[in-house]
């Protein structure tokens, strides 16, 4: 089985009939070139409608209830009441816990969620990751004035 073409001397002079077109690496787009082409009276008259650049006004800072570096511990009422506790799933009077109400622990970072203020908490000395938890349940603590063993 062998492949072979021929080639008419019909189909070479229709090729040769076609208008020579230089090949672009990287075609324009025609709708583009075309809606630019078409509407340069209305592009000029939004430009010469806006006024002066003016800066944007710049997003307001939120004011958060805590900073960041602060030493906290975790009120353990509000936190066995809470849906953060429910989420877990753990059994009642879980022990595993106990370290977020007697150690304290630093906010590394607040963000303000759609739920409300939350805060970044990481434990010292215990090696577990840091926690999202809302900041109405934290309580404010002056120092670590003790020290784990």
């Amino acid at each position: 089985m062998a492949f072979s073409a021929t080639i008419s001397q019909k189909s070479i002079t229709c090729l040769s009939s076609l208008p020579h077109v230089p090949r672009r690496r990287y075609p324009i787009p025609s709708v583009v070139v075309r809606a630019a082409a078409a509407e340069p009276e209305k592009a000029a008259e939004s430009a010469a409608a806006k006024p002066a650049t003016t800066p944007a006004p710049k997003p307001k800072k939120p004011v958060y209830s805590m900073k960041k570096g602060q030493i906290v511990r975790v009120d353990k009422e509000k936190y066995l009441n809470s849906i953060n506790y429910l989420s877990v799933g753990h059994p009642p009077y879980y022990k595993g816990l106990d370290y977020i109400y007697e150690d304290r622990g630093e906010i590394l970072d607040l963000r303000i969620f759609e739920t409300g203020e939350y805060a970044l908490v990481a434990w010292v000395g215990i090696p577990t990751a840091p926690a999202w938890l809302p900041t109405d349940m934290l309580i404010e603590s002056k120092s670590l004035n003790y020290e784990r063993l």
